[in-house]
C-alpha cells in the first residue's frame, strides 16, 4: 500500500524517442520519475566521444535530458543543436559534448548527468543503465555475433539473443534503490534489442527488477523494426523480454488498438511501416493481464505514441481504474 500522501514513484528503461517521448507525456504529473536509459550506443556522435574519451555514448541520456527538461525552448534546441558545418564538430550535438566535457571534468559520467540534469531543470532522475562504456552483441539465427549496437539493425537476420560485455558490469546503487522503490516500473516503447534489453541485461538491475514488488507494465511497439523485430508479434516483444530477463516478470502489457488506416487519413508516410500483430491468445499465456487502447497519433509523417494518451493511462492504471477494453 502506498503512504498517504505520498508521491508515487515510476522507473522507467529504454532509450532514445521512445523512452523520451513516454518521458514527455508523464513529467506533467505529479508523480516521482526516474529514468533508467541504455548507454550500448556506439553509433554517430555518442560513437565518436566513445571512442575519444572513453565514456558511455551520451546520446540516449541527451535525448532524454531534453523530454524531462524545463526550460526555455530556445535553451532545449541549443541543447539539442547538431553541427553541421565544421569537419571536427559535424555530427555531434552540442548536449553530447556538454556531457564529455563534464564528464572530463568531474571524473564521472554519472556524475556529469547529475549535474547536466541540474543546468537544465530537469523533472526527476536520470541514471545510465552502468557507470562505464559497455559494448552490446549479438547472437543471430545463422549464428553470427555482430558487435556493436549500431552494426546490429544491418545485417537484417533473426535475432537468437544479446549480450554485453564487460559481464559483470555494475549498475549505480542509487540505480537498485529506485527499482526498490518504485510502485511501477515501465519497459518501453522503444527498439527492442538495442534500446529496452541492454537496461536489464546489466545483472544487478535484472535482479532488482525480478524481485520488485513494484507493478511491472510494457508499452508494446506500434510497428515492427526493420533488422531487430521485423514481422514480430505482440507475444514475441514479450518473450524476448524474458528470455533475457531468465523469467516471466510482466503484470501488463498495453497494446494498441487504433487502426492505422484511420490514423494516417489519406495521408502517405514516407515510410512504411508495418503494425504490431496483436495476437491475444499467445499473450494470455505470457501476461495476467492485457490492455488495448487507443495510445498513437500520426505525427510528423510517422504513426508515434501519443505522450499525452499514454501518460494519462499510465496514471489511471497506477489508481486501479478498469481503464481502456482488456481481455
Amino acid at each position: 500500500m502506498l503512504q498517504s500522501g505520498r508521491m508515487k514513484k515510476i522507473v522507467v528503461f529504454g532509450g532514445g524517442t521512445g523512452l523520451s517521448t513516454m518521458l514527455r507525456g508523464l513529467k506533467n504529473y505529479p508523480v516521482e520519475l526516474t529514468a533508467v536509459v541504455t548507454v550500448a550506443d556506439d553509433g554517430g556522435s555518442s560513437g565518436r566521444l566513445l571512442d575519444q574519451y572513453n565514456i558511455p555514448p551520451p546520446g540516449d541520456i541527451r535525448q532524454v535530458m531534453a523530454a524531462l527538461s524545463d526550460v526555455e525552448p530556445l535553451i532545449e534546441r541549443m541543447f539539442q543543436y547538431r553541427f553541421t558545418t565544421s569537419d571536427d564538430l559535424r555530427g555531434h550535438s552540442l548536449g553530447n559534448l556538454m556531457l564529455a566535457a563534464l564528464t572530463d571534468i568531474t571524473g564521472d559520467f554519472a556524475r556529469a548527468v547529475e549535474k547536466m540534469g541540474q543546468v537544465l531543470n530537469i523533472k526527476g532522475k536520470i541514471l545510465p543503465a552502468a557507470n562505464q562504456k559497455i559494448t552490446l552483441h549479438a547472437e543471430l539465427d545463422d549464428g553470427t555475433i555482430v558487435t556493436g549496437e549500431s552494426k546490429i539493425p544491418v545485417y537484417g537476420r533473426k535475432i537468437r539473443r544479446v549480450y554485453v560485455s564487460p559481464q559483470e558490469v555494475e549498475p549505480l546503487p542509487e540505480t537498485v534503490r529506485s527499482i526498490e522503490d518504485a510502485d511501477l516500473i515501465i519497459f518501453g516503447p522503444g527498439s527492442l534489442y538495442t534500446s529496452i534489453l541492454p537496461t536489464i541485461l546489466v545483472r544487478g538491475i535484472r535482479d532488482a527488477v525480478l524481485v520488485s514488488k513494484a507493478k511491472k507494465v510494457y508499452i508494446n511497439n506500434l510497428t515492427t523494426q526493420e533488422g531487430e523485430t521485423y514481422q514480430y508479434t505482440a507475444s514475441e516483444h514479450v518473450q524476448a523480454l524474458y528470455d533475457h530477463a531468465g523469467s516471466a516478470f510482466l503484470d501488463t502489457v498495453l497494446l494498441n488498438d487504433t487502426d492505422f488506416e484511420t490514423l494516417l487519413n489519406g495521408n502517405e508516410p514516407p515510410v512504411v511501416q508495418l503494425p504490431v500483430e496483436n495476437d491475444i491468445e499467445a499473450l494470455k499465456l505470457l501476461v495476467p493481464n492485457i490492455v488495448l487502447g487507443d495510445i498513437s497519433t500520426f505525427s510528423d509523417g510517422r504513426i508515434i505514441h501519443d505522450a499525452n494518451k499514454v501518460a494519462s493511462w499510465v496514471m489511471e492504471y497506477m489508481k486501479g481504474k478498469d481503464v481502456n477494453k482488456e481481455t
